[in-house]
């Protein structure tokens, strides 16, 4: 749950209109397909983290450097991972939060900006554990507490969800002519602001896929295909049915913009205690957000300098300073920078899991075998040799949870 679920929809409606969430909708549903794909290959190639280490490391420039011999090309993508969410979407976030705060609470945004740069430059140069573990309480009951309260906006206004669904799915293939670029520019916000929510196909969650320890690649693309879904269909369109049951979004008319819509939106709905909910829920999922981006843009840098302590610092640098940058930018600046860079990544990499889909099928025709033969799936590592993946790592997760499983037996 980041910005992209309350900012990154309320942008989508402010530059696409109502059928932008339509579309947001199929791209969260496609997405579930590549998640599932690009999550299955990074469990299968992963590698663990030095010989004597528990943890694991994989994602799109592991795949591709191993399956298609080609460390060229995994370079790139690191090097676009690091562009992405370590620069383009932390400079986005800080933009979302700082809004927010002048919003809500009439603060400069570079007041905000300042404050925040402090404390994440301290969370990497030293204190992300502690940070992390507020993080780990704390934003999971603010989720939790703007599902609930989205809930309550749609159970008031449920006899009006029927029509304002028609509407979306009317908007979606015919536009308001307030609409400026028409249909392109509806499937567009809607295509961006759905990858920029979800991620699905961007090559980052696998990176946070290939550590988990299952006993088959296909359970965790399993569970990373479902994340897509609640975090797309079902928070997203909690956002979006919160701001167009409010009345304070009108197509073609001048006014508020990107996430000061939904903290209109609940101040509509439930009072002035809305748009202070939404500031300090943005400054908690934009916070953890960040942190995630920078320990996905470290991984990527890890991948083509690890050791090197002088780039790591020199990358912490550019960082800290592009949130800064993202404090004063606008709506469309912020957003274009991120957009593009997000772009050139996808298109890499969901080019590469289509050339890789043999092992994929593979993987859930096996899954599936196991399954009807009544087994608790494991991963038969001989059966994929010839994709050259680590056997070594997969001998030794799948011992391991064979023992696991005998113990429980017995």
């Amino acid at each position: 749950v980041g910005g992209g679920n309350i900012a990154g929809v309320a942008v989508a409606i402010t530059l696409g209109g109502p059928g932008a969430v339509f579309w947001m909708w199929v791209i969260g549903l496609i997405g579930m397909s590549t998640s599932f794909f690009e999550c299955s290959l990074a469990q299968l190639y992963k590698e663990k983290d030095g010989e004597d280490s528990c943890v694991y490391r994989g994602g799109p420039a592991y795949y591709v450097t191993k399956a298609l011999g080609q460390r060229w090309l995994g370079i790139i993508i690191s090097v676009l991972l690091m562009i992405t969410f370590g620069f383009a979407f932390n400079a986005t976030q800080s933009f979302i939060i700082t809004t927010s705060f002048q919003s809500s609470f009439d603060i400069p945004t570079w007041v905000t900006g300042s404050a925040l740069t402090v404390v994440f430059g301290l969370a990497i140069f030293g204190g992300i554990k502690r940070i992390t573990r507020f993080s780990e309480v704390i934003v999971p009951i603010m989720a939790v507490g703007y599902l609930l309260i989205a809930i309550v906006v749609i159970a008031l206004n449920i006899t009006e969800i029927p029509s304002l669904i028609s509407m979306i799915v009317s908007e979606a293939f015919n536009p308001s002519s307030a609409i400026g670029g028409g249909i392109g520019a509806v499937i567009l916000q809607g295509a961006k602001r759905g990858m920029f929510s979800n991620e699905a196909g961007l090559g980052s969650a696998p990176n946070v896929a290939a550590v988990a320890y299952v006993a088959h690649p296909v359970q965790q693309g399993i569970v990373q295909s479902f994340s897509v879904f609640i975090d797309t269909i079902i928070l997203c369109s909690c956002t979006a049915f919160i701001i167009l049951l409010s009345g304070v979004y009108t197509p073609g008319v001048e006014g508020v913009q990107g996430v000061l819509l939904t903290q209109n939106a609940l101040i509509e709905h439930i009072g002035p205690f809305g748009g202070y909910f939404v500031t300090v829920a943005l400054l908690l999922f934009g916070f953890s957000s960040m942190l995630y981006n920078y320990y996905l843009a470290e991984n990527s840098l890890n991948f083509f300098t690890k050791g090197n302590t002088s780039a790591f610092n020199v990358f912490r640098v550019i960082v800290i300073a592009l949130i800064v940058w993202g404090s004063f930018q606008d709506l469309g600046s912020v957003f274009s920078f991120a957009d593009l860079s997000m772009g050139l990544l996808a298109v890499i990499n969901l080019i590469v899991i289509a050339v890789l889909y043999k092992p994929v099928l593979r993987l859930i025709k096996g899954y599936d075998r196991q399954l009807k033969e009544g087994k608790k799936p494991v991963l038969r590592y001989n059966d994929y040799s010839e994709f050259k993946i680590d056997e070594n790592t997969w001998k030794e997760i799948v011992d391991n949870i064979n023992d696991e499983r005998a113990k429980e037996k017995a």
